[in-house]
């Protein structure tokens, strides 16, 4: 395990966990315990995580950024697995929307590794930076009140933006897909956001790895409906894959490639 990788193991187990000895910390990270007091002094340092007596906690100024670092890593090789499909579906030299989601993210990452000629919409903070001066994509970025939980743009600035806007294709992610068969967000703002984009878009393709299905948030976004395309992963339940073709949904499944277990590492 690198530096990088052990730091980021620690900032996870204590986000996770709360204030942690440094014993257990070493037994998580496979090192020794000076190795672990020295990741613990440079994390601290950098304003991370509070050294305590005989253990460490994240600082409360941290947790948002290590938050939305958890949701990145969660189901990583199933939303890798979804963004490789999505980049398939992309329409060169057309005008998209990427959303703030974790798996729309991962999507972003495929474009940065191979360019298309295209016009990228987003509301999110680190879609921009990571597509920033990528040959051939322009960025656009909307304006608006700073969402720090998503590193997102919302509000009534963004939605006034998103009107005057129409894309080829939209990318959007979901905190939830419930039994009532809707898209369902954790914050009424994002979830006010994303109905503008879906009515200002010609395509609405869905990312949403299969642990989103089942779940419930308490924003309803939209139903679902024959004019999305939803690119899941092969563990969706077979009941849900029945559901998406009543509904008139384009269902398509990624390859994870990889044991369910290895999943939730970075």
């Amino acid at each position: 395990m690198t530096k990088d990788e052990r730091l980021s193991l620690i900032c996870q187990h204590l986000y996770s966990h709360g204030e942690s000895t440094i014993q257990t910390i070493a037994d998580i990270a496979d090192a020794s315990l000076a190795t672990v007091r020295r990741d613990l002094l440079s994390l601290e340092n950098d304003g991370v995580i509070h050294r305590t007596h005989g253990g460490a906690r994240i600082a409360k100024s941290a947790g948002v950024e290590v938050a939305f670092d958890l949701r990145e890593n969660q189901n990583l090789f199933a939303k890798r697995a979804i963004a490789e499909v999505a980049y398939e579906q992309i329409v060169s030299g057309s005008t998209i929307f990427l959303d703030a989601g974790t798996t729309v993210l991962q999507l972003a990452r495929r474009l940065r590794l191979d360019p298309l000629p295209l016009s990228v919409f987003t509301n999110c903070l680190n879609v921009a930076q990571l597509l920033m001066n990528t040959p051939g994509i322009t960025v656009v970025l909307l304006g608006g009140q700073l969402r720090a939980e998503n590193a997102s743009m919302v509000g009534a600035l963004a939605e006034a933006m998103i009107e005057n806007l129409w894309f080829d294709q939209l990318f959007l992610g979901a905190g939830a897909v419930a039994p009532d068969a809707c898209i369902y967000s954790l914050d009424a703002s994002e979830a006010q956001l994303n109905q503008k984009m879906l009515a200002r878009a010609g395509t609405t393709l869905l990312l949403v790895d299969s642990s989103k299905f089942d779940q419930r948030l308490t924003y309803r976004v939209a139903p679902l409906n024959a004019s999305l395309t939803v690119i899941s992963d092969e563990r969706l339940p077979t009941a849900w894959s029945a559901k998406l073709d009543e509904l008139g949904c384009r269902l398509l499944k990624a390859s994870n490639q990889t044991p369910a277990a290895d999943d939730a590492k970075p």
